[in-house]
């Protein structure tokens, strides 16, 4: 039994090492934490962070993040780290956030920057590759962003993703794969998935983009047919046919043939143009519209705006891993979601408790101070 903890433990480890981290927070050194994320003085009007576990908790230490403190403000903080290309790989999002004070309207979403963001200057129009996470405002606003950037436009994932409304402590995470599949997934759990050219409204992207190709590239690709270049070939196993009357039909050549379609140089002439269109994006396409890769990833922040300030934002994590993420998750939120909710429910009971004391004192003021009234009265009118 020992050897096969000890192999579960190897393994794990091996996993954790072969894991890329390309950001991770917990805010578990006190107030170095301002060290490393910078508040944006792009307005004096925005609302400031401190760190704070909040009125319930499951960890007072470890359940420890960055909580908005001011009503009716605009928030952007940001904390910068290496910058790296996720291209060709995984790329998972991940954090915790709670409305402790029951959210009515604001966003607790975070946003991945481009590494070259102006951090001091850090406000609504700064550009972001990646918006995730919950938005409430009223009855009817109460979703989750998924917005990528592409093509120098914002692009919001077309399915309705709800988030959770409660005032406990939630993990969110967003995974972008190389093979243009995505999934949210709350508390562990997969929410939503699919593709991302489809989810994202992009077909009407890549038609429009389609008939551009078209037109530029066929437009120059008729100009090229003047040009000399070798379009066929001799077939070296034809043989002139036994019935061939020379002197009727003219000395016999050897049929040519055409050079194997779409290699490097081959123009339109002869072709199929729905073909040769069709061949030539299919070469150049799919990595002109990936969405799931960015270039130079650098930077993660908070940029919102909240009616009732209160929200917690916690465990921060980037990663190429799934299964990094998810541990993570588990030994984070995981280990502290549980004792939250009975703190919660203890605090209840003793609001409770107090709130009916207090009304049992109030009526029996009530009640004393009536015959207290009823005695002044009597005693004035003796006197009388």
């Amino acid at each position: 039994m020992a050897v096969i903890h000890v192999l579960i433990w190897a393994v794990c480890m091996l996993r954790v090492a072969l894991a890329t981290v390309y950001f991770q927070e917990e805010f578990l050194d006190g107030e170095r934490w301002r060290n490393r994320w910078v508040q944006s003085t792009n307005d004096s009007q925005l609302g400031h962070f401190r760190l704070s576990s909040g009125k319930f908790y499951g960890h007072k230490e470890k359940d420890k993040g960055l909580q908005t403190t001011q009503n009716g403000r605009f928030y952007a903080i940001s904390a910068r780290f290496k910058p790296f290309s996720n291209k060709g790989k995984t790329l998972v999002i991940q954090y915790t956030v709670k409305h402790e004070q029951k959210m009515d309207c604001g966003g607790g979403y975070i946003k991945v920057f481009p590494a070259d963001v102006d951090q001091k200057n850090l406000n609504g129009k700064s550009q972001y590759y990646i918006m995730f996470g919950p938005d409430i405002c009223g009855f009817d606003i109460k979703k989750v962003h998924v917005i990528l950037h592409f093509k120098n436009q914002y692009h919001s994932n077309k399915k309705s993703i709800r988030c959770k409304v409660d005032g406990f402590t939630h993990l969110y995470a967003l995974i972008l794969r190389p093979d243009l599949t995505y999934e949210v997934k709350i508390d562990g759990q997969s929410i939503e998935s699919g593709d991302i050219e489809y989810d994202w409204n992009l077909m009407s992207l890549k038609k429009m983009e389609k008939f551009s190709a078209e037109s530029k590239d066929w437009d120059q690709a008729e100009g090229d047919k003047s040009q000399d270049w070798e379009k066929h070939f001799l077939d070296a196993s034809a043989s002139k046919p036994s019935d061939w009357n020379s002197e009727l039909e003219g000395d016999w050549q050897g049929p040519m043939l055409q050079k194997p379609p779409y290699q490097d140089g081959l123009k339109p002439e002869g072709i199929d143009k729905d073909i040769w269109l069709h061949q030539k994006m299919k070469n150049n396409y799919l990595t002109e519209y990936d969405l799931s890769e960015f270039e130079n990833i650098g930077a993660i922040g908070l940029e919102l705006w909240q009616v009732r300030s209160g929200t917690i934002f916690d465990n921060f994590l980037i990663t190429d891993d799934e299964e990094y993420a998810e541990n993570f998750g588990k030994a984070t939120w995981g280990e502290t979601k549980g004792p939250e909710r009975e703190m919660d429910a203890i605090q209840a009971k003793e609001e409770v408790k107090k709130a009916r004391e207090e009304d049992e004192q109030e009526l029996l003021m009530g009640k004393f101070g009536g015959q207290e009234d009823t005695f002044q009265r009597f005693h004035r009118r003796d006197e009388l």
